[in-house]
């Protein structure tokens, strides 16, 4: 009986495997609250529909996690932030004590991430006004943590200034609603579901500008990975200015060992369908040649450089 039910789900599994030409990818993205999950779940669908390759979206801790998990095999396709990503390739920052992970490379940065700094407290104007506050600065080594640290130290504040808070955005989110917290770094590209939703039901939740001669000095700091970047008045309810902040760039990767023909096919899947993209996510607005080949730190994958050679631009493989 065993050796026949052995047999009975070996059949299957080739069955399963012939029905989607054995061509399978899991992509880690993050948080449900963020842009991450939800715009993966758009690019994976296109990507099934238009490159044959059967991509489901996870829930992941972000851009570490992604990382980590591609390198163990648990993901073949990933959304990282562009910081993060340098920090594996070259040993730094938050895998400084990990060590170097190279076991994947890049397929295209995908849009801006802005550092967005939110609070529903009136006498907060600035980020040297957060000293001494219970500040949510994302998941110990995330990639928000160190942006969260970067703008703190910019303004002349350490992690031991602030009692820190260590939280998803959904739970930033719910924690600022529920006075536990005064304010909470998000990065993420905006409009961020869990920011539009808390501005939509609490009028006093706004953004703090990250700007003037802060900003300066994270941008203008050798191998830096900030840009200056303008949240748009009107992008979240109760917001009528722009908002000047600073940007990481949201990067999909996948892993070292992918076929070059699937990868070129998953690229051109993405790029050449950037417009019907853009119609069911904001950020497919975002997908251009030229954002996609600019600031990496990592290697471009020979699948992905040969899709953007065939677009006029060339970018480092290995």
């Amino acid at each position: 009986m065993k050796r026949f039910l052995a047999i009975v789900m070996v059949l299957i599994l080739a069955l399963s495997l012939v029905s989607c030409g054995g061509n399978a990818m899991t992509m880690g993205t993050g948080g449900t609250s963020g842009t991450y999950y939800g715009y993966g779940s758009v690019l994976g669908q296109y990507i099934k529909n238009n490159a044959g390759i059967d991509v489901t979206a996870v829930a992941t801790e972000g851009s570490k996690a992604n990382i980590q998990g591609i390198d163990v095999g648990n993901y073949q396709l990933a959304t990282v932030q562009s910081d993060v990503l340098a920090y594996a390739w070259e040993g730094t920052g938050t895998f400084a004590e990990d060590g170097k992970v190279d076991s994947f490379r890049v397929v295209a940065g995908l849009y801006a991430e802005a550092v967005q700094l939110l609070t529903m407290d009136a006498d907060i104007k600035t980020v040297a006004d957060l000293k001494g506050k219970n500040v949510s600065i994302g998941a110990p080594n995330s990639g928000v943590y160190f942006n969260a640290i970067d703008v703190l130290g910019a303004a002349g504040l350490t992690e031991q200034d602030i009692n820190a808070q260590y939280q998803s955005f959904a739970d930033s989110a719910d924690a600022l609603k529920d006075g536990k917290i005064d304010a909470a770094f998000i990065v993420a590209g905006a409009p961020t579901p869990a920011i539009t939703e808390l501005c939509t039901t609490n009028p006093d939740a706004h953004l703090l500008p990250i700007d003037g001669a802060l900003a300066d000095g994270l941008i203008n700091k050798e191998g830096s990975y900030y840009t200056a970047y303008t949240i748009p008045a009107g992008t979240y309810n109760g917001q009528t200015e722009d908002i000047t902040t600073i940007t990481v760039k949201a990067t999909l990767i996948v892993d070292v060992n992918a076929a070059e023909d699937d990868v070129y096919a998953l690229t051109a899947a993405i790029f050449d369908n950037a417009a019907a993209i853009t119609k069911e996510h904001a950020k497919g607005a975002e997908l251009s040649v030229e954002n996609a080949t600019g600031g990496m730190a990592a290697p471009f994958h020979a699948g992905a450089a040969k899709y953007f050679a065939e677009k006029g631009v060339e970018v480092p493989v290995e």
